[in-house]
């Protein structure tokens, strides 16, 4: 009672501040009528509004498809892929010699003599000013503790790193744009179910105000009506910024350059899980989050048995060639060089350096010890966000059966309330009250499929597969 009476206390507030007459409300709702109805004459219906028609409607699948072209964590994940591929290829052209060439050409000027003056030494000049040379070198290293083979092995594991964290981030962006597709779904059902509130809210006022003409009802009800008429003007246009709002950030999340909205669902077909109990686990525990720490495990342990080769002697072996030669012109005229050339083999064991091999192991070594500590909680965590995934998910279809019924049973309920008052057998009270309850249906109906639908996006992102 005390809050019916704050609501009364509201309305004859309202009422007295704009002075609004019985005659004066009448008008209001004529004009609140022709507002509804123009709302009404937008295309689609009043399902529709404005903001959405303008944006191009996009399926989940091309919004995706979108995303994983443009969206900045997927296209650094893939470079990120290409550069550890680069990487490998190096770590295998590291078992293979390095090898270069030289050429190259000198021309001496003599100004009209035959000798100059340089330092305070006479030089005769050539009588062929152009002196040629040329070389070619290689060099291996034949033996160096196994660092190349344990480098490859790392480099091989940081292409799988790589792998595992490019279908990470896959699946992260399908999850941030199923999240933002179903915001706008679920704009669009808010905005259709704030569209319904005002209808009622409108037809009640219509009701309270020929009750109050005809005297059989007294001016609290047609306050009390006018008041939820404003609540549900002001539920239509937060709906709508909800929906603007949503479109902007899936146009965003998708990299398109002009507004893009989502197409409509069918909203009877009941979510399901292709894949469920041991297998789902399966999938969970073998997902891309706990390849990632796998992978980053086999480089660690690499790492740590390239550290130790440190303390192995390296064998080098080089081999040069170079030829000289001069002449009168500009010719390269290798069958006239003087050729010489040398073959080295060398080997370096280092004694000592300062504890820096010591400081390489044990770095190496937490960083296995790290690793493996990530790995076991990757998989808790898997485990972890399956049990809580899953119950949100059997939950919210749960909550979306109850809602629909209770939705259905809240329309009937407000009919029923409606033809008594019109009868004069119920207050304008029980009327408004259904009405607040079947608005509170439908919401926690929209907001159960919401959830839902972003359980199973999180499911599918969890499992590094579509469910």
């Amino acid at each position: 009672m005390r809050a019916a009476g704050i609501v009364i206390a509201a309305g004859l507030a309202i009422g007295a501040c704009a002075g609004i007459s019985t005659s004066a409300r009448a008008a209001a709702a004529d004009s609140t009528d022709a507002a509804a109805g123009t709302d009404a004459a937008l295309p689609g219906g009043p399902w529709e509004v404005a903001s959405d028609s303008t944006a191009r409607p996009i399926s989940l699948t091309e919004a995706l498809e979108l995303a994983q072209r443009n969206a900045p964590q997927a296209v650094q994940a893939r470079s990120q892929t290409r550069t550890a591929a680069a990487g490998s290829r190096s770590a295998v052209a590291a078992f293979l010699p390095n090898v270069s060439v030289s050429a190259g050409a000198t021309r001496q000027y003599d100004s009209g003599s035959r000798t100059r003056v340089e330092n305070g030494q006479v030089i005769t000049l050539p009588d062929q000013p152009w002196s040629y040379s040329a070389g070619l070198g290689a060099n291996v290293q034949l033996f160096d503790g196994g660092q190349r083979l344990f480098s490859l092995q790392q480099a091989r594991a940081n292409v799988g790193v790589a792998a595992a964290n490019e279908t990470i981030q896959r699946f992260q962006v399908a999850l941030d744009v199923k999240q933002q597709y179903f915001n706008v779904l679920a704009a669009r059902e808010s905005e259709g179910a704030a569209r319904a509130q005002r209808s009622q809210a409108e037809e009640a006022l219509r009701f309270a105000l020929a009750r109050v003409r005809s005297r059989t009802a007294t001016r609290s009800d047609s306050l009390r009506a006018e008041i939820q008429m404003g609540n549900a003007q002001v539920a239509v246009l937060t709906a709508r910024t909800t929906l603007e709002s949503a479109i902007a950030s899936l146009t965003r999340v998708v990299g398109s350059p002009s507004p893009v909205t989502a197409m409509a669902e069918d909203q009877s077909a009941l979510l399901q899980l292709g894949v469920e109990g041991a297998a789902l686990r399966s999938l969970a525990e073998s997902g891309p989050a706990v390849k990632e720490a796998k992978s980053q495990l086999d480089a660690a342990r690499s790492g740590k048995r390239a550290s130790w080769t440190s303390y192995l002697p390296s064998l080098t072996a080089s081999y040069s060639r170079s030829g000289n030669g001069s002449g009168a012109e500009l010719a390269f005229d290798p069958a006239g060089y003087s050729y010489s050339g040398s073959l080295r083999f060398s080997a370096s064991f280092p004694l000592f350096d300062q504890l820096g091999r010591e400081e390489q192991v044990v770095r190496a070594s937490a960083a296995v010890d790290n690793a493996e500590a990530s790995l076991r909680d990757a998989r808790l965590a898997a485990l972890e966000s399956l049990s809580r995934s899953l119950g949100s998910f059997r939950s919210a279809g749960q909550r979306v059966a109850a809602q629909q019924a209770t939705v259905a049973a809240a329309v009937e309920d407000l009919r029923v309330q409606q033809q008594r008052y019109a009868n004069g057998s119920s207050t304008i009270l029980d009327v408004l009250t259904s009405q607040s309850q079947l608005d509170q249906a439908r919401q926690a109906l929209i907001q159960a499929r919401y959830d839902q639908r972003i359980a199973k996006a999180e499911l599918e992102a969890l499992a590094g597969r579509d469910l």
